[in-house]
């Protein structure tokens, strides 16, 4: 992302469609909005994530030299055009939702407003960057949710797609509530902690078991968290890490934190024994972490088990969100500038779920004023306002009978979309990843706790405003009364 030109990180199609729109004059300035539509693994909610490297993207879109030759050697660009692109730069508007924010199907996360040309070209890297992390931010806050407070530790990347995935993918899994990552370039890039404890290798390295615990404790005396189950965990690897905690208490040289992995087996049955053995030794302060193909179902049912694990290590399942690989993300152009006045555009489908909302457009969340929790999210036009002294009704778009009525000041608003791109000009700081993800905490916190569970999980409603429920309304009827016509 640094060190290389992502410029050409775009589908084929999308410069294609530049110079059409070049050869025919057509450079309309638009509105196309990012988002998706089916939260991932069945949840009730999704993290957004991956702005930051959107804002870079953007910062630095320039075709260069190489890049000019290369399209001029596909025999379909034509010279005019490329020289319209050796001078490329972007000069639009671009409002997102900030990273860490909870997030739901159907409202936009991210809202370019640009030349056409612009609006189109930066179509494929948007999706990529915000569809990845926000995959991966949300997995990872499902995982933290089950791990009821422990820290849950990634450990994903030598199971990453790839090391850019496994980069920006421990990125938004802290985002999404990891204290930490293994991978020592993302704890360096993001200014994450880097975590990590030992492999096995390290044990089976030594001629027994007791000297390579002794050799890692005296190495590392202020985190001595020993691998126990290379041999034997219940009558190897946890007397002989009592064994050297022992040793070190008698010397008076007791690590500040201290404890024991368990990789393999059954963890419940396990992690019990373990900590019964460690508290009638007289370390009851030890911590115990687990790992192995852990994920949010693994770890909830261990919870459920009464494991006594203080921390989890968490792998494949969290960086390639292994149950849910994509998340869906799509992008679509809702408005179209005549005179100075956005024209609301549409999309229609035989599936209902993808007839697009028009228009140029904002989300504002509502609260609950008295418990902080989200009641809904309404789509509204970008010029519309909220007045929390006087009543908001909100209904169903789909089933316009399901209706709330809000009284007035029983209420608050909060508008997601703030601007991050005017005219070109980047207006945003981007927030360090431990403080977005201390954000995404605030951001679950405003949850209801049945959106959060993991099976059938209550939806939150995302409704339209009156006056767009009514523009969508009407171009569907004009739309169905041409094709009748024709």
């Amino acid at each position: 992302m640094t060190d290389q030109n992502l410029t050409l990180l775009t589908d084929f199609y999308e410069i294609t469609m530049m110079q059409g729109y070049y050869k025919n004059n057509t450079n309309d300035i638009v509105v196309f909005d990012a988002f998706y539509r089916t939260n991932p693994s069945g949840g009730g909610y999704a993290v957004c994530a991956g702005l930051d490297q959107v804002i870079d993207y953007i910062k630095n879109l320039h075709f260069d030299a190489d890049d000019i030759e290369y399209l001029r050697s596909l025999g379909v660009f034509e010279e005019d055009f490329l020289r319209y692109l050796a001078d490329f730069r972007f000069s639009g508007s671009i409002y997102a939702v900030p990273e860490g924010s909870v997030v739901f199907p159907r409202e936009p996360l991210v809202k370019v407003i640009a030349p056409i040309m612009e609006a189109q070209l930066v179509e494929t890297a948007i999706l990529t960057m915000i569809n990845h992390q926000s995959l991966i931010a949300t997995k990872a806050s499902r995982v933290c949710y089950a791990a009821r407070g422990a820290g849950v530790m990634e450990f994903g990347l030598r199971r990453a797609q790839g090391p850019d995935a496994g980069t920006y993918g421990a990125r938004a899994a802290v985002i999404g509530g990891c204290i930490g990552t293994s991978n020592v370039l993302a704890a360096k890039m993001f200014q994450v902690p880097a975590l990590g404890t030992h492999a096995h290798s390290w044990i089976m390295s030594f001629d027994d078991e007791l000297t390579a615990f002794r050799k890692y404790a005296e190495l590392y005396p202020q985190n001595a968290t020993l691998l126990v189950d290379t041999y034997d965990t219940l009558r190897s690897g946890v007397p002989n890490a009592i064994r050297v905690f022992t040793e070190l208490r008698e010397a008076g040289r007791m690590p500040s934190r201290y404890g024991i992995r368990l990789d393999s087996g059954d963890l419940s049955y396990l992690s019990k024994k373990a900590r019964k053995m460690l508290d009638e030794a007289g370390f009851p302060e030890a911590s115990i972490c687990a790992s192995s193909d852990l994920d949010e179902y693994l770890i909830e049912s261990l919870n459920s088990q009464g494991a006594a694990i203080d921390s989890w290590g968490v792998g494949t399942n969290l960086i390639t969100s292994k149950d849910c690989p994509a998340f869906g993300g799509v992008y679509k152009l809702a408005a179209v500038q005549k005179n100075g006045e956005f024209i609301p555009k549409i999309k229609l489908s035989e599936n209902p779920v993808k007839i697009t909302n028009p228009g140029n457009k904002t989300v504002f969340r509502i609260y609950d004023k008295q418990t902080g929790k989200i009641k809904a999210d309404l789509i509204a036009f970008a010029d519309e306002v909220i007045d929390t002294t006087k009543p908001l009704l909100l209904f169903d778009p789909e089933a316009t009978w399901k209706q709330t009525l809000l009284e007035p000041d029983t209420y608050t608003v909060r508008e997601l979309l703030v601007p991050v791109f005017l005219d070109g000009r980047c207006v945003y700081d981007s927030p360090a990843v431990m403080d977005i993800r201390s954000y995404c905490g605030r951001e679950m916190a405003t949850l209801w706790d049945e959106t959060k569970r993991f099976v059938n999980p209550q939806e939150v409603y995302v409704d339209l405003s009156e006056r767009l429920y009514r523009t969508r309304q009407e171009l569907l009827d004009t739309i169905h009364k041409k094709s009748k016509r024709h």
